[in-house]
């Protein structure tokens, strides 16, 4: 029985070879769409869940919260460290751990240096029996106990000590940055499974009172918070959750400033469950050049995924209800043989299947292609070996299953209903129910073609808007060097200093802290008096020398530069003197910020710039000098202007800064990076989104145009004759084509009519997110709606001009 229905299947297959392509390309794209972003979305969605009891796993964070808005930290203040592990109940364990960036590592043995190793922290005893590891060597119990013991991951232990094995690395010695002596004390397996736990270096915490940050690890302050501080507590049971987050929400309330009630400012602990780690919009993850992963894009995937398979489902309704007809003898004739209903039903629903299994192995091999495009916004872990994953195989095989119902089964129903003595009595006819379907089918299509479209055209022109608006300073052959961050020596800075400016193809030099725009916010949070009322902000502060604003070509109002390096002044921007009520420039200069020891004069007004992407406000800003040089200096970043009249010689200037860094710093690595690339970065997610947009809309049109095409081979091949009668009566090609042609073409135009205030209604709340955008002018509607109905036009006089074209004669002839 089985053979047969295979038989017969691709009997049908066969014979009706153009339609069949046609649904076995429009599957297979939306196949191929939904695999990959299957795989996306399996991917991210199982990070760290391999771990045991994760969904009892939970990181502390903190959020501010004020008139303003709020500000999210993913770090927390070292006090509540000792306060979760001695006073919170309802907890398993509770675990600490510092990020750290040591600037080198050497192997005490055969004294060989590794510069800037990556992902090393400062854990407590109890951060390797929080997590899943396997011990290769050394004891968990005492391994992290005491001070001066490290314990490396197998990656990081083969690189340190090549040829070694891991028993004999234990007792081995590494120093960290020429002054941390630690003792190998054990070794772990590096986690096999999706982790974004990806470090490789655990020093015992105890060591951290020897390390140049012991000031932060053993900081008492409660009003105190870094991102380097992480803390993550593991519940009883899931019910404690509710009781563990009121005693942290008592502990935030019990150590509040005494300013939060005046100000409206406070400060409250959150629960992050594991599973959250990995989105982390919010918050982030451990180390901002690590990939997160975005839940709204995902969403957006699987929306994506779902409309494209929707296409491709409907083409294939929309085709085979199309031939009904020609078929129906076939069926009056098995059912006059004794056919039951159920028996056609199920052959049918066999070749959907058997074209479905088609387009899922053609699928596969676009799927390849499809993630080559995506590259560029996928983590590396990402790659077309996953498939092979049982859990991505059943979920294919379930799809293909669901595909095949969903597209078959109605023409099925269809197909199985015809009544055999009205089949062979030839009064088959199409039902008004079934037009109407396939009419409502070709809207929906068209109205998700269209909706793609718009988008695609109002998000490219908002990003290009982002990329060129000027950001209020200059970027063009700006680049800046970081120095190496436990460095503070701030005479090797200027030596450095010194030695670039003397290179040629350099203009300018500057010595400073970050660029005018970057991922970096240093802020503090001042008080002015005018004498009736006092008003208190947050003020983002921006550190650098006399040139920096020069280089940056950032202009001053009001006021003048600052005196020295050290001195205590302020050059505000425009918007904190708006804010601090003043009506013009001059009427600042000479005020003061702050009282007694903390007061500072404002010498200065400059222009405002954006310090971040364009999504956000400009925010109250000053330019200050490097107040904290004595303790740690602010000055961590020389800013160079390159010659821009000859580009060519970029290579030269940026080999002979590397000499000149080598010179001053032998031990570090060269870094520099050019101010527009960074500033592009603020872009990224807008940018892969644009690509997905570009293909989501190339696919939609694609599937949407192949339907359509072959909507109208069909109705043309019933109309032979039609045609024929009326061109021997006069009809011209023009009045042909335009008869066969709009009726899909008034379709597509009501596809238009609906999407476009479903395409305006997205695409303003998406540009609510941005403090500066485009406006959704008219003409991004009329371009899309006028690009459709071209190209719907040109598909469908493809066909009818050829069928017009023939010798009407052969036509009226033909039986």
């Amino acid at each position: 029985m089985i053979k047969n229905y295979f038989k017969i299947a691709w009997r049908n297959i066969s014979k009706n070879k153009l339609f069949s392509l046609i649904n076995v390309i429009s599957l297979a794209i939306g196949l191929s769409a939904s695999f990959v972003i299957g795989l996306m979305v399996y991917y991210d969605f199982t990070f760290d869940s391999f771990h045991k009891d994760s969904d009892l796993i939970y990181r502390i964070t903190t959020v501010y919260s004020s008139p303003e808005g709020e500000n999210y930290n993913y770090g927390v203040t070292v006090p509540l460290i000792a306060e979760v592990k001695e006073n919170i109940s309802g907890l398993q364990l509770s675990t600490a751990f510092f990020t750290s960036e040591p600037s080198r590592v050497m192997n005490a043995g055969f004294s060989k240096a590794y510069n800037n190793p990556e992902k090393v922290i400062f854990a407590d005893p109890d951060f390797l029996k929080f997590l899943d590891y396997e011990w290769l060597a050394g004891h968990p119990e005492s391994a992290m106990a005491s001070p001066n013991q490290v314990v490396l991951t197998k990656t990081r232990a083969k690189k340190y000590f090549p040829n070694k094995k891991y028993q004999d690395i234990l007792g081995e010695t590494l120093i960290y940055d020429d002054s941390v002596f630690t003792t190998v004390t054990g070794i772990v397996a590096n986690f096999k499974e999706r982790t974004d736990f990806t470090f490789a270096e655990f020093i015992s915490l105890e060591t951290a009172k020897q390390s140049y940050k012991k000031e932060q690890f053993y900081n008492d302050n409660w009003g105190s918070t870094s991102s380097n501080v992480q803390l993550f507590v593991k519940l009883n049971t899931k019910k404690n959750l509710a009781k563990v987050q009121s005693q942290l929400d008592a502990l935030a309330k019990t150590n509040e400033s005494k300013e939060a009630d005046k100000y409206s400012e406070y400060r409250n602990f959150y629960l992050q469950p594991l599973n959250e780690l990995h989105f982390g919009e919010n918050y982030g993850i451990f180390d901002f050049t690590e990939y997160t992963a975005n839940k709204k894009v995902l969403v957006g995937l699987l929306w994506i995924a779902a409309f494209l398979l929707l296409l491709g489902c409907i083409n294939f309704i929309n085709l085979n209800t199309a031939q009904a007809t020609q078929r129906a003898k076939e069926i009056g004739i098995r059912k006059t043989l004794g056919s039951s209903k159920k028996q056609l039903v199920f052959q049918f629903l066999w070749e959907t299947f058997l074209l479905t299994l088609i387009s899922a192995l053609l699928s596969l091999v676009l799927a390849v292609g499809l993630l080559k495009v995506f590259a560029d916004f996928t983590p590396d872990g990402l790659h077309f070996g996953l498939f092979a994953d049982p859990i991505i195989i059943t979920f294919a095989i379930l799809l293909v299953i669901i595909i095949s119902l969903l597209s078959g089964f109605y023409p099925a129903l269809v197909l199985s209903s015809f009544k055999p003595i009205s089949v062979l009595k030839n009064r088959v006819f199409s039902t008004n129910s079934h037009i109407s379907l396939r009419k409502g089918l070709i809207v929906f299509q068209f109205i998700i073609a269209q909706v793609f479209i718009i988008s695609t055209v109002a998000v490219g022109r908002q990003i290009h808007f982002l990329m060129k608006k000027d950001m209020g300073f200059k970027t063009e052959a700006i680049t800046y060097i970081k120095t190496p961050w436990m460095d503070g020596s701030i005479e090797k800075r200027h030596v450095l200093l010194q030695k670039l400016s003397t290179i040629s193809q350099i203009e300018k030099v500057s010595l400073g802290g970050s660029p005018p725009a970057s991922f970096n916010v240093h802020a503090t949070s001042v008080v002015y008096m005018d004498g009736k009322k006092e008003i208190r902000t947050d003020l983002e502060l921006l550190y650098g020398d006399n040139e920096y604003l020069n280089l940056y070509d950032i202009t001053l109002l009001a006021g003048r530069q600052l005196r020295n390096d050290t001195i205590r002044e302020y050059i505000i921007n425009d918007t904190y003197r708006q804010l601090l009520g003043f009506k013009n420039p001059k009427e600042a200069i000479g005020k003061v910020i702050g009282q007694g020891e903390d007061a500072v004069p404002i010498v200065g007004v400059m222009e405002d710039f954006n310090q971040r992407s364009l999504k956000s406000k400009i925010q109250p800003m000053a330019f200050v000098g490097d107040w904290s040089r004595k303790r740690y200096s602010k000055f961590n970043t020389i800013h160079l202007q390159l010659t821009q009249v000859n580009s060519e010689n970029w290579p030269t200037a940026i080999a002979k800064a590397e000499d000149a860094w080598k010179s001053v710093y032998p031990e570090s690595n060269f870094k520099m990076e050019f101010i527009d690339k960074t500033v592009a970065k603020f872009y990224q997610q807008e940018r892969s989104m644009t690509k997905l947009l570009n293909w989501a809309t190339i696919l939609s049109v694609l599937i949407s145009c192949l339907g359509l095409l072959g909507l109208v081979i069909y109705t043309t091949e019933r109309r032979v004759k039609e045609i024929g009668i009326r061109k021997i009566l006069g009809a011209s090609l023009a009045q042909l084509n335009l008869l066969l042609c709009k009726d899909f073409l008034v379709l597509v135009l009501l596809a238009f009519a609906i999407a476009a205030p479903i395409a305006w209604y997205g695409l303003y709340n998406w540009l609510q997110d941005y403090a500066y955008k485009t406006n959704l002018s008219w003409w991004i509607f009329a371009i899309s709606g006028l690009g459709i109905m071209v190209l719907a036009l040109v598909i469908m006089s493809v066909k009818t001009l050829s069928t017009a074209r023939e010798n009407p004669v052969k036509s009226l002839r033909t039986e």
